[in-house]
């Protein structure tokens, strides 16, 4: 695949805002033939940097049409970044099952959905390149972050399986894993209530404002659009990439070297429980 080709076919999913748009605009101006898709499209009349699709990824049959229509535009698909991604906060107690579901529906088996929709337009062309945008936190069960952490170290651990079963094809697959970035993910993403009463209120409640605020303070976007083109551009993917700041990206070596209760220890003191 000849990556400085502007015919080089791109399609994000949740490109409408944040780090998805981000990432379509950098390679747009690169001059890549860019695709994002937004559920809802015309929420967005004035979107012009690149070319919206509706896709839902939780609904298998917006997924094929969307990706038809790329195929018969152009017979090709050349890199897929599976951005679209919901975040979700709670006491794993009290968020409520449809909600974890639904969850899961978007940051697991939507990503899933969207990648076997292309496997076979890339199968057909002899080349092919999966970003899946995972997070951080999947590297770490989060307190009151659980079903988050827990739906994207699923996809980490997919998409380590995956990319063995797809080297025969001269299809490749990797993982980039973002930290805090300054989105508005914390707006769009599931909050449990902090309930009066509930043996969770305080730490929980806690909790939730410092989420926010490292989000509010998070890295900028374009460094992931940077790190995608430097992927697309290279021969041979790595698993996983981190982005984010570095105590961030240390705090999953720190895992990796420290007894099991030290660090749990400290995620603890972290978030002050």
């Amino acid at each position: 695949m000849d990556k400085n080709k502007k015919e080089t076919v791109v399609l994000v999913t949740g490109g409408s805002s944040g780090i998805g748009k981000s990432i379509g605009v950098y390679l747009a101006e690169k001059g890549y033939t860019v695709y994002g898709t937004s559920r809802n499209p015309s929420r967005f009349p004035d979107f012009s940097s690149f070319t919206l699709l509706q896709l839902d990824v939780a609904d298998v049959k917006s997924i094929k049409d969307a990706v038809k229509f790329i195929e018969e535009k152009h017979g090709r698909l050349d890199v897929l970044v599976n951005n679209a991604g919901a975040g979700i906060t709670g006491p794993i107690e009290e968020i409520p099952n449809e909600e974890i579901i639904r969850n899961f529906n978007t940051n697991y088996f939507g990503p899933i959905n969207v990648t076997k929709a292309v496997l076979p337009i890339m199968r057909k062309q002899g080349s092919g390149l999966v970003i899946n945008i995972t997070s951080i936190a999947g590297y770490m069960g989060l307190p009151f972050r659980g079903v988050y952490s827990a739906s994207k170290a699923a996809l980490e651990m997919t998409t380590e399986a995956w990319r063995m079963e797809l080297s025969n094809f001269n299809i490749k697959m990797t993982n980039i894993a973002p930290g805090d970035f300054a989105t508005n993910i914390a707006a769009g993403r599931y909050h449990a209530p902090v309930i009066k009463g509930s043996p969770y209120e305080d730490p929980y409640g806690n909790a939730l404002k410092l989420m926010d605020d490292h989000v509010d303070l998070g890295n900028d976007p374009l460094d992931m659009a940077k790190e995608v083109f430097m992927v697309i551009n290279s021969k041979k993917p790595k698993v996983h990439y981190k982005v984010g700041a570095f105590m961030q990206k240390f705090s999953i070596v720190l895992k990796r070297v420290l007894p099991d209760r030290m660090y749990e220890k400290l995620l603890m003191n972290h978030y002050k429980l």
